[in-house]
């Protein structure tokens, strides 16, 4: 494996320390005695450097929006999700794979550095585990385990974004800058060196825990990544022959998961809700039991402002609400942003694709839907509209019941073609105050994406200027995932709207187990009825109704959009399952996309801002198709 041992001078440009520490953190060496070695002499002492393994975590993944937009790596640019109203904005770096201009090559340079201080930071905790005078082996080791985990945690990400990696397992600075030429290892090899063995380890002794446990792993947690990292290594395989072992690794992990959650649990702990609308219920957020491993930011009076920017954390409650505020009657105040509706716009609109995903062979709408999506939205704010405001929302002025919404009042309502009262609220639509969009006004059938504009059934002299056709303003709404809703937040700053989001992120659950053992029982034994098996036991605790047949790659992938969509994992979905080798699947799934699908993209670009001018090779280090910034 070609690594190094020193992040400092991987990084050298990004003043990463490799100890886990920021560049303003003491320095291993401090001319007033202190050193690293002497602090981790006793318990208490070594376990304040090893909870530095989860900083890189807390900087710049899982929720944070701030140093880079974790979401987006790991759920734009699918078949899933689009830019609200699916227009060009500022996002095209995520969403459109740059929307057919030039590269960005600088905007995941806080994604790097929180990898590798990450991955510094759990190679300084290894570094120093014998140290502490910890009673047994046993304690010993689980420390070690999170270290483990952590850092099989940091490769995995790092790997699935941008590929070939340099990697540092140990620490040490005697390496010369001046003819430094960090090598790249290819991910399969990373995998099989780094990433699973490390894993391993941390199934082997990290505890099983209850279910108040937060962020520290547990071994359900080590068992269920090491399945997910077994399937996912398979991307970086060719041969289908070279890929058994992985699937049948794979299917052993998530088996033994699955075993244990269906007798009881007295192995892992392990556990399934009996009923969807119990995972996500905000009760059961913090002591989740279907989750194998969950993560909440900490904020309170004594942890809080500029420093650590608590309030900017977890953004997840900010992601997938509709453009809400596109109607008066809908504004951000310090209340409305943290009632469990929410007030502020999003950034995901839910494709074509994932809408009709929820739409069973009989027409009628898996349960989850339901329980999932937010399609109405309640005055919040007194609006009395004009009529240049009723012509844009296509009402008829003559006819309009009141021209008033009240706080309240129904301002939004979405209607789905599977409503029972469809037909009421599209016959009263042009006739009173609130906002009804109809699927048919958001979502072309014909051509699988967002309709861009809207025929006038009421035009006017106003609206629109020209003949009956315009602006789609009825796309400002859309059924919004309310996974991350919540009202668990920490004041920082009412006035300025910055509140510490405290609630859980479920990062991996136990239906996930379910679908990787279907998809690794098609890869390893081509069994596509055993397949069905766990694909519809999945269903069967949602509600929906059961699939027939053999279960096929498209089965399990749409089974894993309606169960797992926004849950920081669909860009590896489809790179695993080679939807991304071209453009025909998402063709099919997300045409806007389709049209800047190009494969030098599907890789991430190295920063050409600091780090591969700190190299010494940075022009051969870059991925093919970006500039490197040395031309």
């Amino acid at each position: 494996m070609k690594s190094v041992k020193s992040i400092s001078l991987l990084l050298a440009g990004l003043l990463v320390t490799g100890l886990g520490f920021s560049a303003c953190s003491l320095d291993e060496n401090d001319p007033g005695g202190f050193t690293f070695e002497n602090m981790s002499k006793t318990v208490d002492g070594y376990e304040t450097v090893l909870n530095n393994i989860y900083f890189g975590m807390e900087r710049s993944m899982y929720g944070n929006r701030n140093k880079a937009d974790f979401m987006c790596l790991t759920e734009a640019e699918t078949d899933l999700w689009t830019t609200p109203r699916n227009k060009t904005n500022t996002s095209e770096n995520y969403f459109w794979w740059f929307a057919g201009g030039s590269p960005n090559t600088t905007y995941l340079l806080n994604l790097l550095y929180s990898l590798y201080d990450g991955i510094g930071s759990c190679n300084q905790a290894l570094r120093l585990i014998d140290l502490p005078d910890y009673k047994t082996d046993e304690e010993r080791n689980a420390k070690a385990a999170e270290a483990h985990f952590m850092r099989a945690m940091y490769y995995y990400h790092g790997v699935e974004q941008f590929g070939g990696l340099t990697v540092v397992d140990e620490y040490d600075t005697e390496i010369d800058s001046t003819a430094y030429y960090p090598e790249r290892t290819a991910p399969r090899q990373i995998y099989d060196e780094m990433i699973l063995p490390d894993l391993e380890y941390a199934v082997e002794w990290l505890p099983v825990s209850d279910d108040t446990r937060m962020t520290r792993p547990s071994k359900k947690s080590a068992l269920g990544l090491l399945a997910r990292c077994y399937l996912q290594a398979t991307r970086w395989i060719d041969s289908e022959a070279d890929k058994l072992p992985y699937y049948r690794k794979a299917l052993e992990c998530s088996k033994a998961l699955i075993d244990d959650c269906e007798n009881g649990g007295s192995l892992y702990n392990t556990y399934m809700y009996p009923s969807f609308a119990e995972v996500f219920d905000t009760l059961n957020n913090m002591t989740n039991r279907e989750a194998l491993w969950k993560h909440a930011y900490y904020a309170d009076d004594s942890y809080n402002g500029s420093s650590n920017n608590a309030y900017v954390l977890s953004q997840c409650h900010l992601y997938f609400r509709c453009q809400v505020t596109a109607i008066g009657a809908r504004n951000t105040t310090a209340e409305s942003y943290t009632s469990y509706e929410g007030s502020v716009n999003g950034v995901f609109m839910p494709t074509w694709h994932l809408i009709n995903l929820f739409v069973q062979d009989d027409g009628t709408l898996d349960p989850r839907f339901e329980q999932l999506f937010q399609n109405e939205w309640i005055a919040n704010n007194n609006l009395t509209m004009r009529n240049a405001a009723l012509n844009m929302w296509d009402k008829n002025t003559a006819k309009i019941s009141s021209k008033k919404i009240n706080v309240g009042d129904i301002a939004i309502h979405f209607v789905m073609p599977q409503d029972a009262d469809r037909d009421e609220w599209l016959k009263c639509r042009d006739t009173i105050p609130t906002i009804v969009a109809d699927y048919a006004d958001v979502y072309d059938d014909a051509n699988h994406t967002v309709v861009m504009t809207h025929k006038y059934r009421n035009p006017s002299d106003e609206y629109p200027a020209e003949g009956n056709e315009g602006d789609n303003v009825f796309s400002n709404f859309y059924p919004s995932l309310t996974k991350y809703n919540t009202t668990n937040f920490w004041v920082g700053d009412a006035e300025k709207l910055r509140f510490g989001n405290r609630s859980a992120m479920l990062l991996i659950r136990m239906p996930e187990m379910y679908l990787i053992a279907a998809e690794a029982e098609l890869g390893a034994n081509q069994d596509g009825a055993k397949a069905m098996e766990y694909v519809n036991k999945v269903r069967a605790r949602a509600g929906a109704k059961s699939l027939s047949g053999s279960a096929t790659i498209r089965t399990i992938l749409d089974e894993r959009g309606r169960e797992l969509c926004g849950e920081f994992q669909r860009y590896y979905d489809l790179a695993r399952t080679g939807m991304f080798k071209d453009a025909t699947y998402l063709e099919e799934t997300n045409p806007t996309l389709a049209q800047f699908w190009n494969a030098d993209y599907i890789l991430r670009p190295f920063d050409t801002s600091t780090f591969l001018p700190s190299i010494n090779n940075g022009a051969d280090y870059q991925n093919p198709g970006y500039a490197t910034g040395l031309e």
